[in-house]
């Protein structure tokens, strides 16, 4: 078999939509062999590069009847993952994961410990911001969304409707989690939902 034909095996293991790295065929051959047996795939329409390293055996819409790619957020982990890094969505794009709002936004901002820099996505652009450790060390995967969301409203501006739907979403969070994250939120967060989870 040719490096070409391993890696399609590889992908064909694994559900469709799944997003590899180059460095998941390091051991087929020396990088540069790689690369090019992953370009000659991506010419003959069998995977798809996704972005620098990165790439995928698009998903089949049943309702569009074509392949589709994978979301924004999953494209941002695998790059977090091919470099090692930690991420955290800003605002706007914890607003529309909580069902805050309903805009995804065209330039999706994550706040990482790795290289600041931008990527693009077709008509999308992922900026990846350098920030402190301590707001990337949120426990919860809702409480996280919840304290980024409520930061990005502002304080004094949040709705009693945008309150109960957080509190409502956090009520399904791990107790332990939620009392970690708590202890590192701004405090008029942590005072909001102290109150909330309480009633």
């Amino acid at each position: 078999m040719s490096i070409d034909d391993y890696i399609l095996d590889r992908f064909s293991r694994k559900k469709r939509g799944i997003i590899f790295s180059i460095n998941n065929f390091s051991d087929l051959g020396k990088a540069e062999a790689v690369r090019v047996a992953l370009h000659r795939l991506v010419k003959k329409g069998l995977i798809q590069r996704v972005a620098r390293g990165l790439y995928v055996k698009p998903q089949i819409s049943k309702l569009l009847n074509k392949e589709v790619m994978p979301d924004l957020d999953k494209v941002a982990k695998a790059i977090a993952k091919r470099d090692k890094a930690r991420i955290i969505p800003t605002g706007s794009f914890a607003l529309n994961a909580l069902g805050l709002s309903t805009q995804i936004p065209l330039k999706i901002v994550y706040y990482t410990d790795g290289k600041a820099r931008k990527v693009k996505i077709g008509k999308h652009t992922i900026t990846f911001k350098k920030t402190s450790p301590k707001k990337l060390s949120f426990k919860g995967k809702i409480s996280k969304l919840a304290i980024l969301a409520m930061s990005e409203i502002g304080k004094g501006k949040l709705t009693e409707n945008e309150k109960s739907k957080i509190i409502a979403l956090l009520k399904r969070e791990s107790i332990a989690d939620l009392k970690h994250d708590l202890n590192i939120a701004p405090q008029w967060i942590a005072e909001i939902i102290n109150d909330g989870i309480k009633k």
